[in-house]
């Protein structure tokens, strides 16, 4: 019975059924009664058995209906489970859509497909690393000596091969080579191997660097740097000083004494900037550290892109490693350095050290001075040099020595106080004491005024004020006929000698020079007209007319015209009395020096004489003196018409001209031609050049000019000139042009000064009708036209470290010229190629070399990194900044102060010096250098557009758009509406 399995069967009605047996009874639940049973007694176990075969009798014929009630129910069951399913097919199908099924069907898919190449690719591994195992299983093995070995081999260092050669110079190789170790050694090493000891990473980051360097050289071998140093260098210097001064002049105009003027001037520089440049802005990098810093850095990360190749660019950890290298280890510090001022200072101090200091200098520069910082500081050390010297013990002839040193210093120490009284006072000396002094200066002869040419452009200002300029101009003009004429003869004489005869042709040339003088400034026609001895004008023409003209023939009238300027009262003797002549004192450096009486605390304070330093701090303002005003000019063209003139027909303008004054009025008509007005226009603007930015005469035309609708609109707009001249301002501004505008209006034939060559042929340097004060300095120059650009530019940079082009300064201005057409047509070449020849000797290999190497020795002194310079007292600062002014002065040839005075000279070399002394300027030029330095060694990359967004940022840009499109927003809506009301008329 034990090996026997009991199964319950369902009953029909749900139960269960006996017990049914197949093939034994099992150890189940199920056999427990049967156990029981035979535990009993027999008869009990008999009577049990007779059971059991009765159950299993019962439970035979039960089978059929049991199986029957089962399939009934198997039936059901599959029916309620089709029902559920389709139930939830529907609800499905209405939740989701009917798309979902292939959606659900898609997922399936792709769950299958996973996890088919799932189990693909982990077979693939274990099966690899099985077959794997079996290869190694088949090898013999191996003894234990080599693993160690191949240990060994692996723990020793690789041999790290280096190519050394950066730019095919050795001579620039070798401290490159030296600058990239020390770099690596100072900004990675250090720290590198206390995280490992792989020497990769520090071999891939030199190979980049030399890489870098070596496209670099590639470049720059490839470019053409004369440009860069001749012109585009000198035209950003130029610029820099322009908007520099320019700011300068806005924060005068303010007369504001404000708390930090240094700060103010910065704004105001970056405010002048953006209206110059007009699309880029630098006070963000130029200001603040933090942008600085940021720009540095993008800029690195673009010299990266284009030098390095491209799998290294995209190493993300090299890239940056190199890029803070190059930013903040290299970039930063030197721009730091080059735009410190006291750097500045003390470089320019070491360039002169061969100069000498002057007492006379450096006394103008401390009576200049308008720093109050500097002067405590040469106070405090002229104090500290006092008492040291007061302590020695000296005798004998030592001690006239100290007692003329202690002098010097006490003078020393009261000019100091008495400057800094001043400045803290605001006081200066005003007009009416100025010219209380005029009698104190001295006297310059009008025969040294006429041969000296500062003196003589102030005496000339001073001419063309009082109506007397052609006295002057005959005198000057017969000088040159008589030098010109002396030559001419020698030159006859020597050709004589030689048996070469051109007598007819020069004497012809004499007669026609002398012949002009007479012309324009003696005869009947001539405007204006010199008036002198009618008896001595008429001997002069009778001599023309007879006999040949020699160079003493006007020597008579010049000498009456030399005593009419000499005594009478409206020319020299006036002149003396003038401020213009204490400018001319100031230029000629004939200011006598202050002698300081009185008290200790200045208060006391004389002058025999007029104080440099005052006098050019009032002398501005005496110029603004305004002119008589009670002389009204008006003109207008009331018609116009075309005449006929010996087969010659051109057009006439019929001027209308009312002079009013305080006693009388005057009305009169004169007529012009367009040429009477393109020669007069040509006048002024060579006198008054800022006019040649303001005036615009109409435009010639060659054919049709003769008809009436162009006529009209011609007159219109000469009429439109003629009102924009006759301006009160205009007159105001430039009050010698009042004399001019005179003689053209006058009722009498019109002298034109130009001749008919002169009027058509175009000047040596074509004007530009923009704004000066708002471009670059080079903008006038063409760069396309190769005419001596270098030497060009060179000049235009002394115009504007000057100030030559800001003042009525017509002689100097013409010597310029004078000098420039001389220069360029003798030794024009000769210094251009002097100038080129000195920019390939700063390129070359040894100049370069020596270049890195001065940088490596001042970042690697004897090798060891250089500790941050600690910043020098302010006393040593100002004491430097002293010396650094009085050494320029100093080496200011006497040559440029004869030529454009000593005044100017002064004023043009201490405004470059201040302007480097502003740590935010500094950095100004020196990124402007660095720009246009990659602009031209990377032409095809656009370097000039990506500075311009890098620099997009800046809140002066900003506000220069803003209100750039506010006041383009008026303009254009006025434009608009003009033209609809043309429109209108039209139709």
């Amino acid at each position: 019975m034990g090996g026997r399995r009991r199964r319950t069967e369902p009953s029909q009605d749900g139960g269960r059924s006996g017990p049914s047996y197949r093939g034994g009874c099992g150890a189940g639940g199920g056999g427990r009664p049967l156990r029981e049973a035979a535990r009993g007694s027999p008869g009990r176990r008999v009577g049990g058995a007779f059971r059991a075969a009765a159950g299993l009798h019962h439970a035979a014929g039960l089978e059929p209906r049991r199986r029957r009630s089962g399939v009934i129910m198997l039936a059901e069951t599959s029916l309620s489970i089709w029902g559920w399913g389709s139930l939830g097919v529907v609800l499905f199908l209405i939740t989701f859509g009917p798309f979902a099924i292939f959606y659900f069907a898609f997922y399936i898919l792709c769950f299958v497909g996973g996890g088919f190449v799932v189990t693909l690719l982990f077979g693939k591994s274990n099966s690899e690393k099985y077959l794997e195992q079996c290869e190694h299983s088949f090898l013999p093995c191996t003894s234990v000596g080599i693993p160690k070995c191949i240990e060994e081999m692996k723990r020793e260092a690789r041999p790290i091969k280096i190519d050394r050669r950066l730019t095919g110079a050795n001579i620039i190789d070798e401290p490159l080579q030296q600058v990239i170790q020390f770099s690596l050694r100072d900004y990675v090493q250090y720290w590198y191997y206390t995280l490992s000891d792989d020497e990769s990473f520090l071999l891939e980051i030199r190979q980049a660097l030399q890489y870098a360097l070596v496209q670099f050289s590639a470049r720059s071998k490839e470019t053409d740097w004369q440009p860069y140093f001749t012109t585009r260098l000198v035209d950003d210097f130029g610029t820099h000083l322009r908007v520099f001064r320019k700011a300068q002049q806005r924060i005068a105009e303010k007369g504001d004494q404000m708390k930090d003027q240094a700060e103010e001037l910065v704004d105001t520089f970056f405010e002048v900037e953006v209206e110059m440049e007009k699309e880029v802005c630098r006070d963000l990098v130029c200001t603040s550290p933090k942008d600085e810093e940021g720009f540095l850095r993008d800029l690195c990360e673009v010299l990266l892109y284009i030098l390095l190749p491209p799998g290294d660019f995209q190493n993300k950890i090299m890239r940056y490693f190199v890029r803070e290298i190059l930013s903040r280890g290299i970039l930063l510090p030197l721009i730091n350095q080059l735009s410190d001022p006291d750097y500045i200072n003390q470089y320019v101090i070491w360039m002169i050290r061969d100069s000498n200091c002057n007492y006379e200098a450096f006394m103008n520069i401390i009576k200049l001075s308008d720093n109050i910082g500097e002067l405590e500081a040469v106070k405090d050390k002229a104090s500290e040099e006092l008492q040291y010297l007061r302590s020695l013990d000296t005798a004998g002839d030592d001690i006239n020595t100290i007692k003329n040193q202690i002098n010097s210093l006490l003078y020393v120490i009261k000019v100091c106080d008495s400057r800094i009284q001043r400045l803290q006072s605001g006081k200066e000396i005003d007009t009416v004491k100025l010219a209380a002094n005029f009698g104190k200066l001295c006297t310059v002869p009008l025969d040294h005024i006429l041969v000296d040419n500062v003196a003589l452009q102030f005496f000339m200002d001073y001419m063309q004020q009082t109506g007397g300029q052609a006295h002057l101009f005959f005198w000057m003009t017969v000088e040159g006929y008589r030098v010109t004429a002396q030559q001419q003869l020698e030159v006859l004489q020597s050709r004589q000698k030689d048996g070469k005869h051109q007598t007819n042709q020069t004497k012809g040339l004499l007669r026609a020079a002398a012949v002009g003088v007479y012309e324009q400034y003696l005869s009947e026609k001539a405007s204006p007209r010199v008036n002198i001895d009618d008896n001595l004008v008429a001997k002069l023409a009778e001599t023309l007319n007879h006999e040949d003209p020699t160079p003493e023939i006007f020597d008579d009238i010049q000498r009456k015209v030399y005593e009419l300027m000499l005594r009478d009262e409206r020319f020299y003797p006036s002149f003396k009395q003038n401020v213009l002549y204490v400018r001319m004192l100031a230029e000629l450096d004939m200011l006598k020096d202050p002698s300081f009486r009185g008290s200790d605390d200045g208060e006391g304070e004389s002058f025999n004489g007029s104080p440099t330093g005052s006098i050019n701090l009032s002398l501005d303002d005496l110029s603004n003196v305004p002119s008589d005003e009670t002389v009204q000019l008006h003109a207008y063209i009331s018609d116009t018409g075309v005449c006929n003139d010996h087969g010659k027909t051109y057009a006439l303008y019929a001027i209308t001209v009312h002079r009013r004054n305080q006693n009388s009025e005057e009305t009169w008509k004169t007529y012009r031609r367009y040429s009477d007005f393109h020669d007069f226009h040509m006048r002024i603007t060579e006198q008054f050049e800022n006019l040649a930015n303001i005036l615009k005469l109409p435009g010639k035309k060659t054919f049709n000019n003769m008809d009436r609708e162009f006529l009209e609109k011609r007159k219109k707009d000469l009429n439109a000139y003629l009102q924009l001249l006759l301006n009160p301002e205009m007159m105001k501004a430039s009050p010698a042009l009042a004399h001019y505008v005179y003689d053209f209006l006058e009722n009498k034939a019109y002298s034109k000064g130009k001749g008919d060559f002169a009027r058509k042929v175009p000047p040596l340097i074509q004007k530009t009708y923009s704004d000066p004060d708002h471009c670059r300095v080079a903008a006038p120059i063409d760069d396309n036209v190769d005419d001596n650009i270098p030497l060009r530019v060179m000049l235009l940079l002394m115009d504007e470290v000057f100030d030559l082009k800001e003042r009525n300064q017509w002689l100097r201005r013409n010597i310029k010229n004078l000098l420039q057409q001389l220069i360029r047509a003798t030794y024009g070449d000769t210094i251009n190629r002097k100038i080129v020849d000195h920019v390939d000797w700063m390129t070359s290999p040894e100049q370069v070399a020596d270049a890195v190497k001065r940088f490596r020795d001042a970042f690697w002194p004897n090798g060891i990194l250089a500790e941050t310079v600690p910043r020098r007292d302010k006393a040593i600062r100002m004491r430097t900044r002293v010396a650094g002014k009085t050494k320029l002065l100093e080496v200011m040839p006497d040559e440029l102060k004869h030529i454009i005075g000593a005044e100017t000279t002064r004023k043009g070399i201490l405004r470059v010096f201040e302007m480097f002394q502003h740590t935010q300027l500094n950095k100004r030029m020196v990124y402007v250098f660095l720009e246009r330095f990659l602009e031209t060694l990377f032409p095809q990359n656009k370097f000039h557009e990506l500075f311009n967004k890098l620099h997009s940022r800046s809140k002066q840009m900003q506000r220069y758009k803003q209100r750039l499109h506010t006041t383009q927003a008026p303009s254009l809506q006025k434009s608009l509406l003009v033209s609809h009301i043309r429109l209108l008329m039209h139709l």
